[in-house]
């Protein structure tokens, strides 16, 4: 049976990075079976559901070289739903009930206040026929209930979290569809993995309770379960459930000049015990991408972790990759004399506008002018006119170290540090570094 698994976004909101980790990790499990991966959007619930964001996850997928095999929408798989509903009621699996939101809770509080689970009590299967007219006749619509059987034990073995055991009895039968006939989550997901053929899913640990649920709802509907696994969820650095990390997603991870490649190196591994390294290279992590090696503890998501690595995926990029976001007039060797001092590729108009000036002649005693004066004398052009003008410069001056380079980067480039002297002279050009020098002689 080929690898089947799937990402399925409610379109309500930018995917954030708990999201991605998801998708990232479904599209990974089924590459490295090679399988298929599918995109489902979950937009059963009409009223918070926009196109712009079934738009904005299409493209944020694109963006992480996460694209689909296929794409389901749940508003034109109703009719799956209502036949599958049909069938469950005929087989008194599902049932209506007619307790209101308040009385729902205050059953709940009884319970807890009894030292008992605040579990539904199964009161609506109490109701005569005549009962239930009554209500209907007053006007009140049922909500419907998947009756969990209390005699089948829920068990799974699952990919990260090992042997699972229910006992349904300590569980409420689940509301699968509301009053007003939308669907709650459960079934119209049980019924679309049955549907899609999806043999696989991979969802946070916070779905575990879910997934004794829809269980007995693929049993119920004659269907054998997927593979489940449930993985830790992420926290803040601090340790934390993090607000923010609700709101990190791929929009502002662009904007804040993040490479795909280092948030796809960072989540691929983050809460496994495999290094995160700034991996570009998807077929290695997908090669290494293996369940056994995930965690139980909360993966920590670091955003100081993120940009170390998004340095260094810079560091490694080829000219080509880049190419397009450089600045005018910046070549494959302006670029390979930038790159190691970027933390994003957007930091390279800063270093070519040292390239290219102007450039402010820093303020320098007396003895440093005259020694930048030199240099502007001494300098020669070559193969390599950095060595040969400090050559010269030690040869003349008896200078070394850095009172011997110090004064030339920053009469030539404005900054104290910055990328190597060897590539970086040749680009600013003979007659202009002779004029920065002369420049900063004479200031």
């Amino acid at each position: 049976m080929t690898v089947t698994t799937r990402f399925a976004p409610s379109p309500t909101g930018r995917l954030h990075v708990g999201n991605i980790r998801t998708a990232l990790h479904n599209w990974l499990l089924a590459r490295k079976a090679g399988g298929r991966f599918f995109l489902r959007i979950d937009d059963t619930d009409a009223a918070r559901s926009e196109e712009r964001f079934v738009e904005a996850i299409r493209e944020d997928l694109a963006w992480l070289g996460l694209e689909p095999q296929g794409e389901e929408r749940q508003s034109a798989r109703l009719a799956l739903y209502e036949a599958a509903f049909e069938r469950l009621k005929a087989a008194g699996r599902v049932y209506p009930a007619y307790e209101t939101a308040q009385e729902l809770d205050l059953k709940r509080k009884i319970a807890l206040g009894r030292g008992l689970p605040p579990i539904y009590d199964r009161a609506a299967l109490a109701l005569s026929e005549a009962e239930r007219a009554e209500k209907e006749a007053q006007g009140i619509a049922p909500h419907w209930r998947f009756r969990l059987d209390h005699a089948e034990p829920i068990e799974w073995t699952d990919g990260i979290r090992g042997p699972q055991h229910f006992d349904p009895a300590q569980l409420s039968d689940p509301v699968v569809r509301r009053a007003d006939g939308s669907w709650l989550y459960m079934l119209p997901s049980a019924v679309d993995d049955m549907d899609m053929g999806v043999t696989d899913v991979l969802r946070g640990e916070d779905h575990v309770s879910n997934t004794a649920l829809q269980i007995q709802m693929f049993t119920a509907l004659d269907a054998t379960p997927p593979r489940f696994a449930h993985e830790a969820l992420l926290v803040g650095s601090e340790g934390k459930l993090s607000k923010r990390l609700g709101s990190l997603g791929a929009e502002a991870f662009r904007e804040e000049g993040i490479e795909p490649e280092a948030l796809v190196a960072l989540l691929a591994r983050l809460g496994t015990s495999q290094p995160v390294e700034p991996i570009a290279d998807r077929a290695e992590l997908v090669e290494t991408f293996d369940l056994a090696t995930f965690g139980r503890a909360p993966a920590r998501f670091d955003e100081a972790e993120l940009a170390r690595l998004n340095a260094a995926i810079v560091h490694r990029m080829p000219f080509e990759r880049a190419q397009e976001r450089l600045p005018e007039g910046m070549d494959a060797a302006a670029w390979e004399a930038i790159r190691p001092n970027l933390e994003r590729v957007s930091d390279a108009a800063e270093w070519w506008q040292v390239v290219t000036g102007p450039v402010e002649a820093p303020v320098l005693d007396a003895e440093t002018r005259a020694y930048l004066g030199e240099a502007a004398r001494l300098l020669a052009w070559g193969d390599d006119p950095w060595t040969a003008l400090a050559g010269a410069l030690k040869a003349a001056t008896g200078r070394k170290g850095k009172a011997l380079f110090h004064p030339l980067r920053l009469a030539l480039t404005g900054r104290e540090s910055g990328p190597d002297m060897h590539a970086l002279l040749p680009l600013i050009g003979e007659a202009e570094a002779r004029r920065r020098l002369e420049a900063a002689a004479t200031a």
